[in-house]
């Protein structure tokens, strides 16, 4: 367990020392500002609470901007340490190798989720102080900044399954490129083309399935299904009604896609050579 914690530690202190990781954090901050307060002008006359509108705002940023900063915070973490010779080294010392694989994942997972808290918090913070705090957009929001963190970390684990299946950081960041573009962009397209080119036949039998198929979709659906005020603003109701998952339910597939592609990062972590 101290070895654990002593790698988790210092990738933490790494990372808060890295401006990359300040970087993304402020960009984080600036978008959560401006889609917060630009987002909800219009909100008195249409009678939607602001908060509920950020809500839907950074849910739609996250999903493209979370697992790309989470790829690309993940997927040297093994590969690019065998690289530069820092990892015989480390396996010198009293660490075993789930020891290093684990305190790095948490390191990383805890610097991801204190930009995404710091960045989102801050917005919606200033959103409350300004009278856009109702209970239900309170928990909305809550739900989101945890959610938030969740979609990171799943997006990382699948980031160290890459990093310990590769030789060469080159290869590694490639694959997460593709891994980015898939989940984000080519599975609702590619999805979207099977509903019309079946003409209907893949109906709401398979289609809710086929969506925890992607750890965005199900992101997706519990911050704009959950909550009615949120659900109503986005125009998810219709969807919500075809999709039968309660959020725990779609919770749990968000900790599926942690756990699974993590766990077979440390299987492939244990057997290959240093």
């Amino acid at each position: 367990m101290n070895g654990f914690l002593t790698i988790a530690g210092k990738e933490i202190r790494d990372g808060l020392r890295n401006k990359w990781v300040a970087g993304a954090t402020l960009l984080l901050a600036a978008l959560a500002f401006a889609l917060t307060f630009l987002g909800s002008t219009p909100t008195g006359a249409l009678d939607v609470k602001p908060l509920a509108v950020a809500v839907v705002s950074l849910s739609s940023l996250s999903i493209f901007l979370i697992p790309l900063i989470a790829l690309l915070l993940g997927y040297d973490a093994i590969v690019g340490e065998v690289e530069r010779g820092c990892m015989l080294l480390l396996l010198t010392y009293p660490v075993t190798r789930s020891q290093i694989l684990g305190g790095k994942f948490c390191g990383h997972v805890a610097i991801l989720s204190f930009a995404t808290g710091v960045g989102y918090g801050a917005a919606g913070l200033a959103s409350i102080l300004g009278g856009g705090g109702d209970p239900e957009s309170l928990r909305a929001f809550g739900a989101l900044i945890l959610s938030s963190a969740m979609l990171g970390a799943a997006f990382l684990a699948l980031a160290y399954l890459v990093s310990v299946s590769v030789r060469e950081r080159g290869t590694a960041a490639g694959i997460a490129v593709g891994l980015w573009l898939l989940f984000v962009i080519v599975y609702d397209l590619a999805l979207m083309g099977a509903l019309v080119a079946s003409k209907g036949r893949l109906g709401a039998d398979i289609f809710p399935y086929l969506l925890m198929l992607n750890p965005a979709d199900l992101y997706r659906l519990f911050n704009l299904t959950t909550f009615e005020n949120v659900r109503t603003f986005s125009g998810m109701a219709g969807l919500s009604a075809a999709v039968h998952f309660s959020p725990a339910t779609l919770l749990l597939g968000l900790v599926a896609w942690i756990a699974i592609p993590l766990g077979v990062a440390a299987l492939r972590f244990a057997r290959r050579e240093a």
